[in-house]
């Protein structure tokens, strides 16, 4: 995992909030798809300025596999 701060990616990528956020929008990340370098950019919607974390595709796609089977409780 490595950081930058999300403004660095701003006018590269699209970033989108996930179909399950609430419209107040007071608790989300949001994610971006770096495809090409193999990585998912994960920032706080609340602070677009702020970092951004990195992770491998892999990983991120396995993390959301992991909380929609409910593995982590409720």
């Amino acid at each position: 995992m490595t950081h930058r701060t999300a403004p660095d990616l701003a006018l590269d990528v699209d970033w989108f909030t996930s179909s399950y956020s609430q419209e107040q929008g007071n608790a989300c990340i949001e994610v971006a798809d770096l495809a090409p370098t193999g990585q998912v950019a994960v920032r706080d919607s609340k602070d677009k300025a702020g970092p951004a974390l990195f992770f491998p595709t892999e990983s991120f796609a396995a993390f959301v596999d992991a909380v929609r089977d409910g593995s982590f409780g409720a």
